[in-house]
């Protein structure tokens, strides 16, 4: 009898509640929890929780990049919107840095497209059932990286009070870019700001978007799989150079891309070289 009551409390446990102590700003936290839960609430957002294969559920709670640091309770909901399980996480400050991009005044106040702000926004707030990802995720290109998730940008030296919602990654004009996971093409556009852009629906709260392509190569409603070619790297909209910008959200929320691949920054510029002092005749 004791051995079966201890099977049982092994299974039990399997769907538990288990998330991380500490979690920095602009991450996202992968709950997990039984079978029951159908949502999972943290402050004031609440977001959808899936069942798994695996008879448990499963769901993404995204960071935004000034959420306040501290405490915060996280609790798994029922379908009565009762409480099932309950643990707290400590957030903790990123200390983003700010960036200054110097850019031509013409592209600095370029207005966007119309419907630009509107598609991109109704894209990321759609939540689909079905989960086309898995982890690890896979690099979109594989060039260092010039600028981080999360920078405050002033542009020309004037703050803009945005923050950099992706991440950018040098590479040549034309290389190919691939599709960080498999899902559906939700967006194929050419815009003012973002300039040729691809966004993907990964399912399950998980979405991916990609700018300023010379080309793309996918159309809307195409099923992609991880690693598939989506575009050409380009620098149209408002960049200054051919490079990749790349952003993931997560239920909605712009997240820090390197809480889900890696890629190193690139080095800084090497210092001029002093010149040698001329000989004296």
């Amino acid at each position: 009898m004791r051995s079966i009551i201890t099977l049982f409390l092994c299974a039990a446990s399997v769907h538990a509640l288990d998330l991380p102590r500490t979690i920095a700003q602009g991450r996202t936290l992968r709950i997990r929890g039984p079978e029951a839960a159908v949502a999972a609430r943290m402050g004031e957002r609440t977001i959808r929780m899936f069942p798994q294969a695996d008879g448990g559920s499963f769901g993404l709670m995204p960071l935004t990049v000034d959420q306040k640091p501290g405490e915060y309770e996280v609790d798994l909901l029922d379908k009565g919107n009762a409480v099932l399980e309950h643990a707290t996480v400590t957030v903790l400050d990123a200390h983003f840095r700010k960036q200054n991009v110097v850019i031509q005044q013409n592209l600095a106040e370029m207005p966007p497209s119309p419907g630009e702000v509107e598609t991109t926004a109704a894209f990321r707030k759609s939540v689909s059932d079905v989960r086309y990802w898995s982890e690890p995720l896979d690099l979109p290109v594989h060039g260092c990286m010039t600028s981080p998730f999360g920078v405050q940008r002033l542009l020309n030296g004037k703050p803009t009070g945005d923050y950099h919602a992706g991440i950018d990654q040098r590479s040549p004009l034309g290389t190919p870019i691939h599709a960080v996971a498999g899902g559906v093409v939700k967006v194929v556009a050419e815009w003012n700001l973002h300039g040729r852009t691809v966004g993907i629906d990964h399912g399950q709260g998980l979405e991916s978007m990609y700018l300023h392509m010379s080309k793309t190569a996918v159309t809307e409603g195409a099923k992609v799989q991880k690693g598939d070619v989506i575009g050409y790297v380009g620098s149209t909209g408002r960049s200054t150079g051919p490079h990749l910008h790349w952003s993931l959200y997560v239920n909605s929320v712009p997240v820090n891309p390197l809480d889900w691949v890696h890629v190193a920054p690139c080095a800084p510029p090497a210092p001029p070289k002093k010149k040698s002092a001329e000989p004296h005749h």
